[in-house]
């Protein structure tokens, strides 16, 4: 019985098509990783993917192709990742990769690994018919030492999926790892303990680094 509802529980977290993480699964996990960062200081990076010209492919071969072709793309993504990442569908034709511990240069790695990884496919759709397909792919870091927010951090691996897209598809746009290293006597400041002993964040800071540099809007 026990096997049984452990099984129920991870197909509630799993999207039915793919298998990848579904949307309710990655919130938690982009939460978790982002109070993990914001209290370490460690890096993580987030993944936008989008299939290019994926509204093509259902109106010209139907839906059911499309979801073969999203069956494969997710394939060729959990092929990319490591144990510890985690490949969710975000909706529709976007996935989503989460990548604790990732420094700059691994992560423009994996994103390479990914685009080529979905290029190289050749995905059956019919006898002797095969179909190919490109992602484009945009990502941004998580603030260190801040407490951001779940929506912030995809609005700016989103602005670097537009970026990718707008600049012909098929392309990796990852935004420059935020500076926001503090001093020891810094970090004491940004956490407080409360009447229980743990640490809690002192405030919310993610509008002050979300502002343009050289603007004071949220600034005192």
């Amino acid at each position: 019985m026990q096997a049984i509802i452990d099984e129920l529980c991870d197909l509630s977290l799993r999207d039915p098509l793919t298998g990848c993480a579904n949307r309710r699964q990655f919130d938690t996990i982009l939460d978790r990783e982002l109070d993990r960062v914001a209290r370490s200081g460690d890096v993580a990076l987030l993944l936008m993917i989008d299939v290019d010209h994926f509204k093509r492919v259902n109106d010209l071969h139907g839906h059911n192709v499309g979801d073969m072709v999203l069956q494969a793309v997710a394939q060729a993504l959990n092929g990319c990742v490591r144990p510890m990442d985690t490949l969710a569908r975000y909706g529709g034709e976007e996935f989503a990769i989460v990548l604790p511990a990732c420094q700059p240069a691994y992560g423009q790695n994996v994103a390479e690994r990914v685009r080529k990884a979905v290029e190289a496919l050749r995905i059956p759709i019919a006898p002797g018919q095969e179909l190919t397909v490109t992602v484009s792919i945009g990502g941004a870091y998580a603030l260190q030492w801040i407490r951001s927010t779940r929506k912030l951090w995809i609005e700016r691996a989103d602005q670097q999926l537009y970026q990718a897209k707008s600049h012909g598809r098929n392309r990796i746009e990852i935004e420059q790892q935020p500076d926001s290293t503090v001093t020891a006597e810094e970090k004491k400041l940004l956490f407080v303990p409360d009447l229980t002993g743990d640490t809690s964040w002192s405030g919310d800071w993610s509008d002050v680094f979300a502002a343009p540099l050289g603007s004071t809007d949220g600034v005192n």
